[in-house]
């Protein structure tokens, strides 16, 4: 029987499929005609963020993808694998409007079945910054995104930079690999105060929703004081320093770290001589807000 559902409205039914089967049979289809898929891999509880990378890769490709797969594998034991939010009949009428053409939101065992033993590491990129607060992360996520293409079979698939190192991570696990799928990065989209848009903001009180305005806002004046000592070498070690500083001063309770990389290696770097990458990941509660500037 085929596992085929839809979210109905009037005026534009969103096709949901849970098998894989399914999604290779509609995929198949497509390609008959010589159309171009891409994928948008998600975990589901959309926003504009999201909605920003199935609009953006439309531009490439003729049919999108969405998934939704809430994955256990790249979650640790204390993390938020439980709370984290689910919705996906209001996912799929945010959906609506957009250029997706299908949703594929398989079950656990779907993408896990009994005796699945096999998982994918990405070395020495994955290996500091959330690599080092959250240990086997980046593997659980590279094993989901590459059961995710073989699966879709898609042409292209889109990340947003606002996880920069896993939109990193991809390309060089695409490159080792040899895959046939091309990766796009889609830009951050961010709330009207500057925070980046994340499914996990809603976890955020209301005075802990004014104080995570700020990240962006002190990230910004970091990246503006090392571009204007670049010529006379900017201190760039301090500069983090400072930043760690002024993020517990605005109110964040924790930073997991502040760093300047280069912007393909993820490399620690002293100077601005190539293009670089301003990464940071502060804590409310028990919230962690990650972002990003390019340099």
């Amino acid at each position: 029987m085929s596992a085929i559902s839809q979210i109905n409205s009037p005026e534009n039914p969103m096709d949901v499929v849970r098998s894989i089967a399914d999604l290779r049979d509609r995929v198949g289809d497509w390609k008959a005609k010589g159309l171009k898929v891409g994928l948008v891999p998600t975990m589901g509880a959309l926003h504009e963020g999201h909605l920003s990378l199935v609009r953006r890769l439309a531009q490439d490709v003729d049919r999108v993808i969405v998934s939704i797969f809430v994955n256990p594998a790249q979650f640790g034991p204390q993390e938020d694998f439980a709370a984290y939010p689910r919705q996906e009949a209001l996912d799929c009428l945010r959906l609506q409007g957009t250029p997706a053409d299908l949703v594929y939101a398989p079950a656990a065992d779907v993408m896990y079945p009994p005796g699945f033993l096999t998982s994918v590491r990405v070395g020495r990129i994955t290996d500091d910054l959330e690599g080092a607060v959250r240990p086997g992360h980046f593997d659980g996520v590279a094993t989901v995104v590459l059961k995710l293409f073989t699966q879709s079979g898609c042409d292209a698939a889109i990340f947003g930079e606002k996880d920069y190192q896993q939109l990193v991570m991809i390309r060089h696990m695409v490159r080792n690999l040899d895959l046939p799928v091309e990766i796009l990065g889609g830009a951050i989209v961010r709330e009207a105060d500057g925070l980046a848009a994340s499914s996990r903001n809603v976890y955020l009180s209301a005075p802990q929703r004014k104080i995570a305005g700020k990240l962006n806002v002190i990230l910004a004046d970091l990246r503006a004081k090392a571009l204007a000592g670049a010529g006379a070498g900017a201190d760039l070690g301090a500069l983090e320093q400072m930043g760690t500083r002024a993020l517990i001063d605005a109110g964040f309770d924790r930073v997991d770290y502040v760093s300047f990389r280069d912007a393909q290696s993820l490399e620690t770097i002293t100077t601005l001589n190539a293009p670089a990458r301003l990464l940071a990941v502060a804590r409310l509660g028990p919230t962690r807000l990650l972002d990003n500037l390019a340099i």
